[in-house]
């Protein structure tokens, strides 16, 4: 033990001895109102982009798909630029500091994503706006799922006025697209104030609309596990396989128990952007008993994923023709993402005489101002007489 002992006082000093003091991040001076050092909407509708970083040599603010805007740095460590006056909308952007992309963390509205690297910011004017009407309820509940064997977040949105005693009302089964969460329709896509905004004008049915997680994340299927190049030949099938079971045995029934729901296929739509526009045509075409009105926006399709059962249902434009009420396809003209899938599909749809309706918007790309406006357009359609 004598021996030991002097290692024993060593290794004791090394641990207990003082800490290397750290110095905190820097933070805005206490003696000024921090409204001064963040991002905000201005009376014009402009926006002044903000970021307090003495430390960087470089910041820059990404808006939407514009290029770079340079930011000036003052004297106290504060960065800033000013837009134009910009059109009533939501917007995404980052800050890229010194070379890294940042969300912007002065404000409280991060764009919801399974890697968060983007914020958002609401310019007021549209529809995306809450505004004083009558308001649905929005409930996130966990439902248990014996088809992926887990427990599952899903959003579900009752219009005002909804009760145990209202009359069965129609269904919307809304999904997201890749990279995106359970909360994206909801945060970014504005789903909720699109809805009560609508109602309140009187130009859509009441209706239920289920907001599920479009990813099974059960261990064969978890995104992040997937290199890009091989995501379409071995991911997406196997997740949308297990979602249209989840969907089927799982949300469907759950609906069917706990809500005033229709149970017919006039009274029931799928509707998704990218990947849950593959969500979309796989569950709809697959079971169409199950649904009436189909909506694909920007989604992936056959074209580059190829799906067995959907191949089948295309096979019968006569079945789909008579199943369906309605069947939209939406895309912007600069989509590189899924433009190429959106073509084939309509070049499927066409040869084949299936009736749908096609909707491109000019100039814009796989984005939100596609996705936004198409869902707002498919809802003013929807379960009509």
């Amino acid at each position: 033990m004598r021996l030991l002992l002097p290692y024993i006082l060593v290794a004791t000093c090394i641990v207990s001895g003082p800490a290397m003091a750290i110095d905190p991040p820097a933070a805005p001076p206490a003696d000024r109102p921090l409204n001064e050092f963040v991002t905000a909407v201005e009376q014009d509708g402009s926006i002044t982009f903000r970021l307090f970083a003495p430390s960087a040599k470089t910041v820059s603010v990404v808006l939407g798909s514009r290029a770079p805007m340079e930011m000036k740095k003052a004297d106290n460590g504060l960065w800033s630029v000013k837009t134009e006056a910009l059109k009533p909308n939501l917007y995404e952007y980052y800050f890229n500091i010194d070379g890294f992309r940042s969300i912007d963390t002065g404000t409280n509205m991060p764009k919801p994503q399974r890697q968060v690297n983007t914020s958002l910011v609401l310019v007021p004017g549209s529809v995306l706006d809450i505004r004083d009407v009558p308001h649905g309820e929005l409930r996130r509940v966990t439902i248990p799922s014996k088809a992926l064997k887990s427990q599952r977040q899903t959003y579900v949105y009752t219009p005002p006025g909804y009760s145990d005693a209202s009359e069965p009302l129609p269904v919307l089964y809304l999904y997201h697209g890749f990279g995106d969460t359970v909360d994206s329709w909801v945060a970014q896509g504005r789903a909720p104030q699109i809805l009560d905004n609508l109602l309140a004008e009187k130009k859509i049915e009441p209706m239920i609309v289920v907001i599920p997680d479009t990813e099974a994340d059960i261990p064969e299927a978890i995104a992040e596990n997937f290199p890009a190049a091989d995501r379409r030949k071995t991911f997406y099938p196997i997740n949308a396989d297990a979602i249209d079971r989840e969907l089927v045995e799982d949300l469907i029934p759950y609906m069917k128990a706990h809500y005033r729901v229709r149970d017919d296929a006039d009274g029931r739509a799928i509707v998704g952007l990218s990947q849950g526009g593959y969500q979309a045509l796989v569950s709809g075409l697959t079971h169409l008993g199950t649904f009436g009105w189909i909506a694909n926006f920007s989604g992936v399709s056959t074209t580059t994923v190829p799906n067995k059962a959907v191949e089948a249902a295309l096979s019968t434009p006569e079945k789909i023709n008579e199943s369906l009420r309605n069947f939209t396809v939406t895309v912007g003209t600069e989509d590189q993402v899924t433009g190429k899938d959106i073509a084939g599909l309509k070049t499927i749809l066409d040869d084949k005489k299936i009736k749908h309706d096609y909707v491109e918007y000019k100039g814009l790309g796989h984005e939100m101002d596609v996705w936004r406006p198409s869902f707002e357009a498919f809802l003013q359609k929807v379960f009509k007489q």
